[in-house]
């Protein structure tokens, strides 16, 4: 299926499966043959079409329930793609690093950097992490992925000061966490809020998701044990992707 110069079975017209159900099949031993891979795009509908001998309205049929399925996944404008393994998208409600949580879930964690630069503070970023206007300030932007999935924008800011090595780091690959404890800057608490948004055609592109799409806006404030702020991001989370896990309890009575 993935060369129209390749022998493909036919569909059979008198079959008693309906058209759809049979290229439903077909396309099913492509992926479980090993032909088509997680992560791989399909051919273009037309030649998919043409290998098949069915109609478009007959093999969007069939993919339809693919996606239906979790099998595959449709990106708008790109394509029909085979969906990634499943994971487990659960993040804890304790504070760890995107590496820490990769770690736990058994995923390779990585990152796209689109900015890593210093820039004096404004008055109003001076404000928020409680340091003087004009401070260096560390502003760091990456999408995170997992297993090459994009996950994440994450927007990170610190004061250069907390650990003035970032500037050297890596972040494609490097943990801010890891930085900041060589640094011996220790997290202890964020105060995070979060709230659903529709993606716009920039994150949507970012994050291969369709325009509008759900996705989750944590904000937080990273503190240490003398409640001084360490930092404060913005992660904006596939809303597919992300699940996080967290408790409530009532107050003695």
């Amino acid at each position: 299926m993935t060369d129209t110069s390749e022998a493909v079975p036919a569909i059979r017209p008198d079959y008693p499966e309906p058209l759809w159900i049979q290229a439903v099949n077909l396309i099913l031993d492509e992926i479980n043959s090993g032909v088509l891979k997680p992560g791989m795009r399909l051919p273009p509908e037309r030649e998919l079409c043409a290998q098949l001998n069915i109609s478009r309205v007959t093999l969007r049929k069939a993919l339809g329930k693919l996606v239906e399925d979790g099998i595959l996944s449709a990106s708008h404008g790109r394509g029909w793609y085979v969906a990634q393994a499943p994971t487990n998208k659960e993040w804890p409600n304790s504070l760890e690093s995107f590496s820490e949580t990769a770690a736990r879930m058994g995923l390779v964690p990585s990152s796209t950097v689109l900015r890593a630069e210093s820039k004096p503070a404004s008055l109003d970023e001076a404000e928020e992490l409680s340091i003087a206007p004009g401070t260096p300030l560390f502003h760091l932007e990456r999408i995170r992925r997992l297993n090459d999935v994009p996950i994440a924008l994450d927007v990170t800011r610190l004061p250069l000061s907390v650990a003035p090595d970032v500037v050297n780091a890596d972040f494609a690959v490097d943990s801010l966490y890891e930085k900041l404890g060589a640094a011996g800057v220790e997290p202890l608490r964020a105060d995070a809020t979060i709230e659903a948004k529709g993606a716009d055609a920039s994150l949507a592109a970012e994050l291969d998701v369709e325009v509008g799409a759900p996705v989750l806006v944590m904000r937080q404030m990273v503190v240490n044990s003398l409640e001084r702020p360490i930092f404060v991001s913005t992660i904006t989370y596939a809303g597919d992707r992300y699940r996080l896990r967290t408790y409530f309890a009532r107050s003695p009575r």
